[in-house]
């Protein structure tokens, strides 16, 4: 059952389940992403581990309130952290929540047991080698729907789903468009959080230079397929992360937790039994 915690100002509404060590996730797509697909995909850890996921500020249930930048994030995930009492973590973001990930690590390592990152990377110079791979997918895009995407200039949640829609097929290795337009469907659009975070955050963002300050354990996992944050980014992460171990799952695009789920759970339940306590 969904919980609301009131968060520096906002309610921020959140899943909590199983006890133990506690494992925090971060979602990715602001503006669009939401608690509900990480609780889903790792539900299952819950028999050892205690699993929080939740809605960042200006995404799914949660209140909405500027500023959108990544401190804010990073300081809203500890004041949950402390309002819980979890005391040492395990972060474990994905996509754009990698990036949260990453400057959580560098803002608060003193309150992390471990670090798992799903398809991410440490700077924004992936993006022009994303466009190259959507406008040559074989898909139908539009150079201007995409440009408007990356620089956060989308015009209202109907144009950010429309845009999406056009994208959507680029995320995984085999495409099932009744599951695609199911997803569609439930996306909760927040289209000023998109625009904050690729017109403001994302210009500025590069962590490459201070990756080597990160000494807690790093799972860093990625799909050979992924368009978005390629396996490059994955593999210059692991290269400078002082003790981070890569994993590339072959046959997944941008979600391996979803398109090889139990390959995915079994590394990332191998990594937490060597470098996390069960017990909190």
């Amino acid at each position: 059952m969904s919980q609301v915690a009131e968060v520096n100002g906002l309610k921020l509404v959140y899943e909590d389940g199983g006890q133990g060590t506690a494992i925090v996730t971060l979602h990715g797509g602001p503006g669009m992403g939401s608690r509900a697909g990480d609780w889903a995909a790792f539900q299952p850890l819950t028999d050892n581990y205690r699993l929080i996921s939740y809605d960042q500020r200006g995404n799914g249930e949660s209140e909405g309130a500027e500023p959108y930048s990544h401190a804010q994030f990073v300081a809203d995930l500890e004041a949950l952290r402390q309002q819980l009492g979890l005391g040492k973590i395990v972060v474990l973001g994905g996509s754009y929540g990698g990036f949260l990930a990453l400057e959580y690590a560098l803002a608060h390592p003193e309150n992390l047991h471990a670090v798992i990152l799903r398809d991410t990377a440490a700077s924004n110079r992936f993006q022009g080698t994303s466009k190259e791979r959507a406008l040559s997918s074989g898909f139908p895009m539009d150079e201007e729907t995409l440009d408007r995407l990356f620089s956060g200039q989308v015009r209202d949640n109907d144009d950010f789903r429309t845009s999406y829609a056009m994208i959507q097929p680029l995320y995984t290795v085999e495409r099932d468009p009744a599951a695609e337009a199911e997803r569609l469907a439930r996306i909760p659009f927040r289209y000023e959080t998109h625009n904050w975070a690729f017109s403001r955050n994302q210009p500025g963002y590069d962590l490459t230079g201070r990756l080597g300050e990160i000494t807690v354990p790093v799972l860093v996992t990625v799909g050979r397929h992924d368009w978005i944050t390629p396996l490059e980014a994955s593999e210059e992460l692991a290269a400078a992360l002082p003790q981070s171990e890569l994993v590339v799952f072959e046959h997944s695009g941008h979600s391996p937790q979803l398109e090889e789920r139990e390959r995915y759970l079994t590394v990332v339940r191998d990594f937490l039994a060597r470098h996390v306590p069960a017990t909190a």
